[in-house]
């Protein structure tokens, strides 16, 4: 998804991103009535969706929220979920941690699956400045992150006229193979994803979803294990 004759890298950004509106729209739309089940106001509903800009660590919190589960468990929960976050940054920053402070703060802000997910696969390829590369991201943020906050708007205000089981949750499971699947290049990427994967449902009977991260952190320490090894290999004897 490089360049291909589109002279704007904010317009490529557009672009390429804009298959990214068909599981956004639902997937913030049944957030917005879900909030609004659990009780939470129109503006509360929004306001979590500015700030947090989170859509699985919404859910996470929410959920936990709602079984009466300790303020501590729900952060935390949602804290784990947005661990790869971390890992998002840091794999931007070559690309982009020389922008001013207030482009990185843009991009801080961002950074979510979708954003990255692009970003990553376009960044190491492309003869993009920093400069021009910021533009992208900006254009990939268009199409998901205002469309985010709008069907969340739009479904706390439906409320309880579009049902939670209209379906809409078909966009959380698709919307994540869409963004994995195109990176599971590498022994270390797939081993990640198999191990994070199979543990969690292994532990799916852990309370407070507790088993979510358990995975996730399985899947990190598989993935890193099979990277050193491959280095070690490949390191002349």
């Amino acid at each position: 998804m490089a360049a291909r004759g589109v002279k704007s890298p904010y317009r490529q950004g557009v672009l390429d991103a804009l298959p990214f509106l068909a599981v956004v729209g639902p997937f913030g739309l049944l957030f917005g009535v879900v909030s609004r089940e659990a009780g939470l106001t129109i503006f509360e509903s929004l306001s979590f969706s500015v700030v947090v800009i989170a859509g699985a660590a919404q859910f996470t919190a929410l959920q936990l929220m709602s079984d009466h589960a300790p303020t501590l468990v729900a952060v935390a929960s949602a804290l784990a979920i947005n661990l790869r976050m971390a890992m998002y940054s840091a794999s931007m920053t070559p690309h982009l941690g020389h922008l001013p402070l207030w482009k990185r703060c843009f991009v801080a802000y961002f950074l979510v699956d979708q954003t990255y997910a692009l970003g990553a696969l376009n960044f190491e390829r492309s003869p993009w400045t920093a400069a021009e590369k910021f533009r992208y991201f900006m254009g990939t943020v268009t199409p998901v992150c205002f469309p985010w906050y709008i069907s969340t708007l739009i479904g706390a205000w439906a409320g309880s006229a579009i049902p939670t089981d209209f379906g809409l949750d078909f966009a959380v499971p698709i919307a994540f193979l869409a963004m994995v699947g195109p990176m599971l290049r590498t022994p270390a990427h797939m081993a990640a994803a198999f191990t994070g994967a199979v543990v969690a449902l292994l532990a799916a009977g852990l309370p407070f979803n507790l088993g979510l991260i358990v995975g996730g952190l399985a899947g990190m320490i598989a993935g890193a294990q099979v990277e050193q090894r491959i280095e070690r290999e490949e390191e002349p004897a």
